[in-house]
């Protein structure tokens, strides 16, 4: 039973980093194709908020691709949990300032809303970057997926 169970996780860990990979990748791009969506939200402290903005939408598009490959997988996992961790302050200063709530047309709620997502986000890089972790890293990560893709499809 046990066995059998394991390889219903690697596969749906597999699925998890297959969509994970898409979605890095997407708004990686959209940091180029988009830029002022993301410069609207870069706290007034970022001196050089273009260069911040491609510099974090690089970092996506190339962790969203290492993950894709067991043997890069680790590496761009790393590369993720450092993106969530910088871009956080984005995240705090949405939710503080109502001129880029105003900018993307999201409530102070909406803001708040956003900022636990870090969380299970920095959790679900943290599993895909080795192939065994202990068994709650794995059931959490399967608890924490499907609320994050749903919230982030429905942004």
């Amino acid at each position: 039973m046990a066995g059998a169970l394991d390889k219903i996780i690697k596969k749906y860990k597999l699925i998890t980093v297959l969509v994970m990979s898409f979605m890095y990748i997407f708004v990686g791009v959209k940091h180029f194709t988009n830029p002022q969506y993301f410069i609207n939200i870069t706290p007034p402290q970022i001196e050089y908020k273009s260069f911040a903005v491609y510099f974090t939408g690089a970092l996506e598009v190339l962790g969203g691709l290492l993950i894709l490959s067991k043997k890069t997988r680790k590496t761009g996992s790393y590369i993720l949990i450092f993106l969530l961790v910088v871009v956080f302050p984005a995240n705090i200063y949405l939710y503080f300032s109502e001129i880029p709530q105003q900018l993307l047309g999201i409530s102070k709620t909406q803001a708040l809303t956003r900022m636990p997502f870090q969380a299970p986000l920095i959790l679900l890089a943290y599993w895909h970057s080795k192939e065994n972790h202990p068994k709650w890293v794995a059931y959490l990560s399967l608890l924490v997926f499907p609320p994050t893709i749903i919230y982030f499809l429905s942004v």
